[in-house]
């Protein structure tokens, strides 16, 4: 129980895929313009990683260590395949916000990067917590990112989510400030590169005051 603890703890805080590892920083400067996109992308990815995680923990003694990284690639090429299908036909709204994003979870180091230091070596069981635990916290970064730069740049939360998402998602939409004329700097990449280095600033100072 300890060891999947430690897992969850590594995934959601300590081996963060952005704020630890600094990976995957091209979707995240891209899509977190709004906190939905930010939902959106995550769950994908947390669905590419857990699915990825899963089949190469099952697989692992069958794969040949010669050849293992084009077999990572294709079989995280295939899952990724089916993600982007499911979410264009029933998630079309979102399909189209995050575009070419979906696909470029093939190459997203993060994924590739738990199958070949975690999956690879590990039970399917704790494959499958790690790509959750990695998942989400990347979704929680994404939504945080997201959610800094709509509230400076548009004074919005959760825009749209309900039109991205589906109905059921209509009470995340808030609007803080009416009449807000925008901040365009917070929806664009230098705005991205801005809100992460003062959330990893964030990060530094708390990690300090808590040893």
């Amino acid at each position: 129980m300890n060891d999947y603890r430690n897992i969850v703890a590594d995934g959601l805080w300590r081996n963060n895929v952005v704020f630890t590892q600094m990976l995957a920083l091209c979707p995240l400067m891209a899509v977190t313009t709004t906190a939905t996109n930010g939902l959106g992308m995550g769950l994908a990815t947390t669905g590419v990683l857990v699915a990825s995680n899963i089949v190469i923990a099952s697989l692992r003694h069958w794969i040949v260590e010669e050849v293992r990284i084009p077999i990572y690639v294709l079989l995280i090429a295939a899952l990724v395949s089916l993600a982007d299908m499911a979410i264009n036909a029933w998630l079309h709204e979102l399909y189209k916000v995050l575009g070419l994003f979906i696909p470029l979870i093939v190459v997203n180091c993060c994924v590739l990067g738990r199958a070949e230091a975690f999956a690879s070596r590990q039970p399917v069981l704790a494959s499958a917590v790690d790509g959750l635990a990695m998942g989400l916290g990347y979704t929680l970064t994404l939504m945080l990112m997201g959610g800094c730069r709509e509230m400076l740049g548009s004074a919005t939360l959760f825009a749209q989510a309900s039109l991205l998402l589906g109905q059921s998602f209509v009470f995340l939409e808030t609007t803080l400030i009416r009449n807000y004329h925008g901040f365009l700097l917070m929806l664009l990449p230098p705005g991205g590169f801005l809100v992460l280095g003062f959330l990893l600033a964030g990060r530094r100072l708390l990690e300090r005051r808590q040893s």
